[in-house]
């Protein structure tokens, strides 16, 4: 045992009100635990119990180490169930749900490293809209959600989130790929790619603009993450993502993240599982990993 057993005694007595009773649970003669509270009360200075004809009742100093007490054991379960867990690693599987640009960058990333760990363990990766993701994993559907602007919700619990604006995405070859930040008056004669108004970057992007007084006409429509980040690293065109949607092109120098002065709004990325999500070690393991990827795909700022 890694608890003294006394903890147990205090824990039973205080429920069952009765030493002869929280014996009779713990299969314990009622001696012997009646002779460890009254040793534990000798060294505290102060009685844990009143003694009360019907059975026993805590002491406000009683309440206060039964909280204690509680705690301990509550801690002590969850490290037991921890330690199974890691033993179960060798199967199982853990769903994210997420969206395109972060699945194939920040996601893939920390897939690979926690499979090198675990390869036994099946990893799904769901790409779905924004409210797509928040009904998932509040059905348990996935065990993790990552995505941007996800709607609050009292069933879920956020594990990591950040406002990371969108920014100007063009080719290292590209005249605005010096300039830090870059003056969204700069961006109209390049060709522009615009998200369709199926994605929710689309409205950022467009508010900007609209809030400039500058009047633009897109080369580009797609809902495609990928397409855009093709056409941008394949001319002139420019994009508008974040540093999360082209981590691992910014890692291999085919494209160049450039903030824009004062132009967009919010854009949160959020990291959700459920609240009380029961789903094991491996999900908060990948969490993990899936928080380490995000912070190293931060470009540093001087």
């Amino acid at each position: 045992m890694l608890h003294s057993r006394l903890l147990q005694y205090i824990d039973e007595v205080a429920r069952l009100g009765s030493i002869r009773a929280a014996g009779a649970r713990l299969h314990v003669a009622p001696s012997a635990i009646n002779r460890q509270i009254l040793l534990l009360e000798a060294e505290l200075g102060q009685p844990l119990f009143d003694r009360l004809p019907r059975g026993m009742r805590p002491t406000p100093a009683g309440e206060a180490l039964l909280a204690h007490v509680r705690r301990t054991l509550q801690q002590y379960r969850e490290t037991v169930a921890d330690i199974r867990d890691l033993h179960a690693l060798g199967s199982g599987e853990v769903v994210i749900a997420t969206m395109t640009g972060l699945a194939s960058s920040v996601v893939a990333t920390a897939a690979a490293a926690f499979r090198a760990r675990h390869p036994r363990v099946r990893i799904s990766i769901r790409t779905m809209t924004t409210q797509d993701i928040l009904r998932a994993v509040e059905a348990s559907e996935a065990d993790l959600g990552l995505g941007f602007n996800v709607p609050p919700s009292a069933h879920l619990e956020v594990c990591w989130q950040m406002n990371t604006r969108l920014g100007v995405v063009v080719a290292p070859h590209h005249p605005l790929a010096g300039a830090d930040p870059i003056p969204l008056a700069q961006c109209p004669p390049y060709p522009l790619i615009f998200a369709d108004r199926s994605m929710v970057i689309h409205g950022i992007v467009a508010e900007a603009f609209a809030k400039a007084g500058l009047d633009i006409e897109p080369a580009f429509h797609t809902n495609s993450i990928e397409t855009m980040k093709r056409l941008a690293a394949s001319g002139d065109a420019i994009a508008f993502l974040s540093e999360f949607d082209i981590a691992e092109e910014i890692r291999d120098g085919r494209l160049v993240f450039r903030p824009v002065r004062d132009a967009f709004s919010n854009n949160v990325v959020s990291l959700v599982r459920r609240e009380k999500h029961g789903h094991g070690l491996a999900s908060l393991l990948l969490a993990e990993d899936i928080v380490g990827a995000l912070t190293h795909a931060q470009t540093p700022r001087p």
